[in-house]
């Protein structure tokens, strides 16, 4: 894009727009100012009228006029809203009943008390001229409102400039519309001067160089008179095209008799050097044949070495692949596996991550039962839906675990066909194509066995993927012997305060198995509600142990019969934190001690130690407090007697969403209809 003519046109077109461009923008904002100075003049204007005409109703005593003023002022289309409001900014008077006591906006109070008495605003997208007239006090006025208020209200009026926009949206029109309308002028005739004046000319002179290259002289003048300046410069071409054709003929008459006589003295010396060259370049190529064919041979051989090289080193980078897979898939699940320890997530979550490295479409864990003497399935995946997982497996010939438990070492079926020894199907219910098993062994004690059979893909298994099955195993082997030491630890620590629980109710023949219960009834609600298995563990332990903080309270204060004191019942509202202090050493009782610290808490927030409410008190506390109020009304205490069964169903049902949580009372009042015990 370098011609000439663009350039200049394009440089015209600019500066056109430019032009044109700042005109217009020009006359924009003059339009704009002077319609905005209109709509100020005239909202000023209309809002003193307004005012005068309310000042002489006023005047005149008739204060009921006023507000007929408003309402024929609001109905003009360009009034948007009309209406006086006090110096706190509250609406005294408005031409819309509705909004009389509401506040005005903030943008009309500041102007009033800025003393701006015109603006323009936007409010819901509509925008709009505001004007603040301020109606004075005047000794017409004292006989109806204090002579000490100097200003009796403000007249506040929204202008709607919708038609001074709508006019201003057709003026903007009309003027770029002219506008464009003259760039296009201006730029059609200035192209059309240099089309004419600069670009014809230029091409005819294009067109005779074009020719004079060609060396066709005699049609190469040219005439242009459309300037003085384009005919002048025609006339020195033409000249200059007559002058380069007598030197071109002269010096072509020459050169060409030179050429005749060189050729005559060059023509013998030039076919015996030809000669000679030919001789040597004849050499040159056999020996260049020779030299090829000896380097094609080296390139074959040395083909043949790389493509073997490529092999080995492929079928090396396909073994490392393999190896750093599986020793990033070990470690991932050892990290994996020892994150928990609940048997039933650990035995799932090692099926799933050994069947994802293997791609196994069948695995499963079978657990050694010194009762029954057999297996029993701790984990299997892949397995049809129908299959009875709490089956007991025997341990006898033919089945892979056995082999495996006697000989304590892994196997590899690649090919259950080719085994006699192992039946095809599985007591599982599946048939078996290609199978691997490793035992699982804890203190040279083989307590179960690991299993994967029937690739995805349909090859069999190898010997690489039986070594990683071992590795698996002893994996698994170590967080099974961590887990169940976590379980012993647990439950040791459960029976040692349970004992201390049972230990306290036993010197109490009031409390005695008021845990028992209290627990038992927990778990009926629970179930009623759909826990999930870890808060229903939860639950069961912190029904046990709610009571525990009962330990730091006074005998005495608990065997009370007489009526309790205020400072008693503050001392007896402390036994669940007491409780919480007693459980903190115990770490795995963390989210129990929560339970146990909220089971006193009431849905309506009234309750103890933290009057906590609603749904920030946790569901198990909820199940506890329903569970645990229902054991002490139906039990003998040493200040009443126990209640009857329907009473304190009534009373739990009359204290639903205040003391208990709605939901937790209509599952126990479910269970009590289910039961016939109904209140």
């Amino acid at each position: 894009m370098n011609s000439l003519k663009i350039k200049i046109l394009g440089l015209m077109v600019c500066i056109l727009v430019a032009a044109v461009g700042l005109t217009v923008w020009h006359n924009l904002q003059t339009q704009e100012a002077v319609l905005n100075q209109i709509a100020e003049q005239h909202s000023r204007i209309l809002g003193e009228t307004i005012s005068n005409s309310i000042i002489t109703n006023m005047a005149n005593a008739q204060n009921d006029e006023v507000v007929n003023i408003l309402e024929k002022i609001k109905k003009e289309p360009t009034i948007q809203t009309i209406r006086i409001f006090d110096e706190s900014g509250r609406i005294i008077i408005s031409a819309q009943p509705e909004e009389i006591g509401d506040l005005v906006g903030t943008a009309d109070l500041l102007a009033y008390r800025s003393n701006t008495l015109t603006f323009a605003d936007t409010s819901a997208g509509n925008d709009y001229f505001s004007t603040i007239v301020p109606i004075y006090n005047s000794p017409n006025c004292y006989e109806c409102h204090d002579a000490s208020r100097p200003v009796l209200g403000i007249l506040n009026v929204h202008l709607s400039v919708e038609a001074l926009s709508a006019l201003q949206a057709e003026g903007q029109q009309a003027t770029l519309l002219s506008s464009i309308g003259m760039l296009v002028v201006l730029i059609v005739v200035i192209s059309a001067f240099i089309l004419f004046y600069v670009d014809s000319p230029i091409r005819r002179l294009v067109q005779a160089m074009t020719l004079v290259e060609q060396g066709n002289f005699d049609h190469a003048n040219i005439a242009i008179h459309s300037s003085a300046e384009m005919s002048l410069l025609a006339s020195k071409f033409n000249l200059m095209v007559d002058r380069l054709k007598e030197l071109i003929n002269s010096k072509v008459t020459h050169e060409r008799e030179i050429a005749v006589a060189q050729e005559k003295l060059a023509h013998h010396d030039e076919i015996r050097n030809m000669n000679i060259t030919l001789e040597e370049r004849l050499k040159e190529i056999e020996y260049l044949n020779i030299t090829l064919e000896e380097r094609i041979e080296e390139i074959e051989e040395a083909n043949y070495k790389i493509t073997d090289l490529a092999s080995d080193l492929e079928d090396k980078n396909t073994t490392l692949e393999q190896a750093v897979e599986r020793l990033s898939a070990l470690y991932k699940m050892g990290l994996a596996i020892n994150s928990t320890m609940d048997l039933d997530r650990l035995f799932n979550l090692l099926l799933r991550k050994a069947m994802d490295t293997l791609h196994a479409r069948i695995g499963y864990i079978l657990l050694g039962n010194h009762e029954s003497g057999g297996l029993t399935v701790g984990c299997a995946l892949g397995l049809s839906d129908n299959v009875d997982l709490g089956v007991r497996i025997p341990i006898k010939p033919g089945g892979v675990s056995h082999w495996v438990i006697e000989n304590r070492q892994p196997l590899l079926i690649q090919n259950i066909e080719e085994s006699r020894d192992f039946s095809r199907v599985s007591r599982l219910g599946f048939s078996r194509e290609t199978v691997i098993c490793a035992p699982l062994i804890i203190k040279d004690e083989v307590v179960g066995t690991i299993s994967m059979a029937n690739k995805g893909d349909g090859s069999p298994f190898t010997l690489e993927d039986l070594e990683l099955l071992s590795t698996i195993a002893a994996q698994a082997s170590v967080s099974i012997k961590n887990a169940r030491l976590y379980e012993e630890q647990q439950t040791t620590y459960l029976n040692t305060v349970q004992a201390l629980v049972s230990a306290i109710e036993a010197s109490d023949a009031y409390t005695r198995g008021h845990s028992e219960r209290v627990t038992r009834y927990s778990l009926s609600l629970a179930k009623a509600l759909g826990l999930s298995g870890e808060a229903f563990k939860r639950l069961e332990q912190a029904a046990i142990l709610h009571d525990i903080g009962k330990i730091g309270i006074d005998v005495s204060l608990l065997h009370k019969e007489g009526k309790l004191s205020h400072d008693d019942i503050e001392v007896l509202h402390q036994h669940p934190l007491i409780g919480v202090r007693i459980l903190e050493p115990i770490h795995f009782l963390h989210e129990v001690r929560e339970i146990i610290a909220q089971h006193h808490e009431r849905f309506d927030g009234l309750g103890y130690p933290n009057a906590i409410a609603g749904a920030d008190i946790l569901l198990e506390a909820r199940i506890l407090a329903v569970a645990d109020t229902y054991d002490a009304m139906t039990s003998n205490r040493p200040y009443r007697k126990a209640l009857p069964h329907e009473i304190a169903v009534q009373e739990i049902k009359d204290h639903s969403g205040t003391q208990f949580d709605p939901a937790v009372v209509a599952a126990f009042l479910e269970i009590c209809a289910a039961e016939g015990l109904a209140a």
